[in-house]
């Protein structure tokens, strides 16, 4: 069953996206990060200007869009709109107000949650529906 993280109180929800993918990079880790089209070109363009001179390998992949064969196994990081047409990775960040289709499929889900009070309702659902699935939900408070 997958293991469900709340990340929650972010003022700066793509800072920490970013700081997250970076150490799951450094772990050798396979992400995918969903969400809505915008944010994931805004965190797109963030992963490469974040920190100067630091790379993070990254893919967008936007609806309807297939995944180009030679990036298929070098690429770490895949930002998708819809999860399920990225290639297979144990971890699932959510960015979304809504619940991440097919998150069943990641060994773990990452809900990554801003501070705004529309945010915070839409997360509270989320982890309604998680909890009335059978699954153990972990909550992180942060505050930036």
């Amino acid at each position: 069953m997958t293991e469900v993280a709340f990340h929650t109180g972010l003022d700066d929800k793509l800072g920490y996206a970013c700081r997250l993918l970076r150490k799951a990079q450094r772990q050798g880790q396979r992400v995918v990060v969903t969400g809505e089209a915008a944010l994931l070109s805004r965190l797109d363009v963030q992963l490469w200007t974040f920190e100067p001179g630091e790379f993070i390998a990254h893919a967008r992949l936007r609806s309807g869009e297939a995944v180009p064969q030679a990036l298929r196994g070098p690429t770490p990081i895949w930002l998708a709109d819809e999860p399920a047409a990225a290639p297979p990775a144990p971890v699932l960040v959510n960015l979304g107000p809504g619940q991440a289709i097919g998150y069943q499929a990641y060994q773990r889900l990452f809900e990554l949650v801003g501070s705004a009070q529309d945010e915070r309702l839409a997360a509270r659902a989320r982890w309604r529906h998680y909890l009335a699935a059978g699954h153990t939900v972990e909550h992180h408070e942060r505050g930036g």
